[in-house]
């Protein structure tokens, strides 16, 4: 099986080398995105192997087909960059639900904790040799209320890790997870009530910009906005507004709606044409981390693990367990849990 590997980084190649090697799957690493310039490098190939900043729209997907690709191998969990519809009844496409919650809800806590305690500014001052504590002030964790928008995985992890700091947990899900034990509200209600909102849910038509200003004018002055999952969720722009009137008390960012243009790339060297992102950057109550919440060794290592058994479950046994289309779900559609292909 050859997997045409679109996006690679040094740090995706040790544990695809290794699964690949065991489980005889060639992949071919390229370091430039999948995108309608870059699909003709997929040729001779059985699939591909994207990640979240490659684009996987219905051009890419014809292109891709009528080079006889027939698997998208989707090696994180979000599939919003990818047109499902439009790829049912020509590429099958599956994805890595779920390879270390750990490391994105650890993730969000430690730039909770960095953001609130003035961390990174410490280390800033102690490296010149400042030691005046002036401006460091934060506040406790235990006692204050969290919003956590998204109860799956993720978002279960995380209240459990608030939890353990003493806070009061409240929760929005579309779909609440029963007999969990989690409080759960309306959306304004987490708006009103929480000295902290934590973003765990995917990205959607109905998701897209949650986070916008009328939310913002709803939430309590000083909140702290942590975001570890889609960029989407957030209306920059309003993001920042509501900085600069003093609104927002912190903002902690992994994720940034137009991260595919410079997410993943070293700018140090060159002015930032992105004039958004770089008042956000600019803020002195912003931290900005480039979507590596999921870097652990742990998670590396199941995404490999998981993506190639995605591959080799297709192929071998004609179907797997991980395979997306837009009809999953549906009683009288679906097909995976009758299992046998989405088409």
């Amino acid at each position: 099986m050859k997997i045409a590997f679109f996006d690679a980084r040094s740090y995706d190649l040790p544990a695809f080398r290794a699964e690949g090697e065991k489980r005889a799957v060639d992949y071919r690493f390229f370091e430039t995105r999948l995108a309608p310039e870059t699909v003709s490098l997929a040729a001779g190939c059985d699939g591909v192997c994207v990640f979240v900043n490659d684009t996987v729209n219905a051009e890419v997907i014809d292109r891709l087909y009528d080079q006889g690709v027939k698997v998208i191998a989707l090696r994180c969990a979000g599939y919003n960059n990818v047109d499902i519809e439009h790829a049912f009844g020509k590429i099958h496409v599956l994805h890595v639900p779920a390879y270390s919650p750990y490391a994105v809800a650890e993730h969000a806590i430690a730039m909770l904790l960095t953001s609130i305690r003035r961390i990174h500014k410490a280390y800033i001052r102690t490296r010149d040799f400042n030691f005046s504590l002036d401006g460091l002030t934060g506040f406790d964790l235990h006692g204050k209320t969290v919003g956590v928008v998204g109860t799956g995985k993720i978002g279960r992890i995380f209240i459990d890790i608030c939890r353990g700091f003493g806070m009061s947990v409240i929760a929005y899900d579309k779909f609440p997870a029963e007999n969990s034990g989690i409080s759960y509200t309306t959306l304004d209600g987490i708006f009103e009530k929480s000295d902290i909102i934590s973003l765990h849910c995917p990205l959607t038509e109905e998701t897209q910009h949650m986070i916008n200003a009328e939310a913002i004018e709803k939430m309590k002055t000083g909140v702290v906005i942590i975001n570890t999952s889609r960029g989407g969720l957030i209306d920059a722009e309003a993001l920042l507004g509501g900085i600069k009137r003093r609104k927002i008390g912190a903002a902690c960012l992994d994720v940034y709606e137009e991260e595919s243009d410079v997410f993943f790339r070293d700018f140090s060297g060159h002015i930032m044409s992105d004039d958004t992102l770089a008042r956000l950057i600019s803020m002195p109550n912003v931290i900005v981390t480039s979507h590596q919440a999921f870097l652990t060794k742990e998670a590396l290592e199941n995404i490999a693990e998981t993506t190639t058994q995605n591959i080799i479950s297709f192929f071998s046994e004609g179907v797997c367990d991980n395979e997306l289309c837009y009809r999953c779900g549906q009683v009288d559609s679906c097909m995976k849990s009758r299992r046998k292909k989405c088409f």
